[in-house]
């Protein structure tokens, strides 16, 4: 006979069981034990859908392979002609010609240079720049690397990449990062109206 006590715990999950008593003409139901949350409870497709979308997004980066840019790109004019303006860049900060360097931004009062704040205008830039890099030891050795040039129209481009600044300790030492620049073509070539630094 079934009873109560020797009934197996995992099959106690709040459903109504019904037993005949012989004393009684019909069915009683009773309901074992309040529906609590089990350690085993079946999940509702809901639920497992949700959980599924879930383990979807998070997984789904992982095992997709990293997207490297095509090694076979053939650089367009408009690309070319914004590379040329970086390397000369380059070249000038290495020699320590901080004017030529800040000759490749657009000189107008909306041209804005952000790192840790906001400057806003060519001539503050470039006041900024005297500031913070005073001598040719103070400048380093700067060098670009992952250039990527994006056109956005024949007037607009943007161009990502990392820095590298080379010098000693006593100088500030080394610095790395990431920069997003908005070149503008204007009558005088190709400028940066927007420099982000960090």
């Amino acid at each position: 006979m079934v009873t109560l006590d020797n009934l197996p715990k995992s099959l106690i999950t709040g459903v109504p069981i019904v037993y005949y008593q012989t004393d009684m003409k019909r069915p009683s139901t009773v309901t074992l034990y309040k529906p609590t949350l089990l350690s085993r409870s079946p999940m509702t497709l809901r639920s497992c859908l949700r959980l599924a979308a879930v383990l979807f997004t998070l997984l789904t980066p992982a095992l997709l392979p990293a997207q490297e840019p095509n090694p076979l790109h053939t650089a367009s004019r408009q690309e070319l002609n914004i590379i040329k303006v970086l390397i000369a860049q380059e070249n000038s900060w290495n020699k320590g010609d901080l004017a030529g360097f800040a000759n490749s931004f657009k000189d107008s009062p909306d041209t804005l240079f952000i790192t840790h704040q906001v400057s806003r205008g060519y001539t503050g830039m470039v006041d900024e720049y005297r500031h913070d890099y005073p001598t040719k030891a103070a400048m380093g050795t700067l060098a670009f690397s992952d250039l990527e040039v994006h056109p956005l129209g024949d007037s607009f481009a943007l161009c990502i990449g990392r820095f590298h600044l080379e010098r000693d300790k006593k100088a500030g030492g080394n610095s790395d990062g990431l920069f997003t620049l908005v070149f503008e073509k204007t009558q005088a070539g190709w400028k940066i109206v927007v420099d982000h630094t960090t």
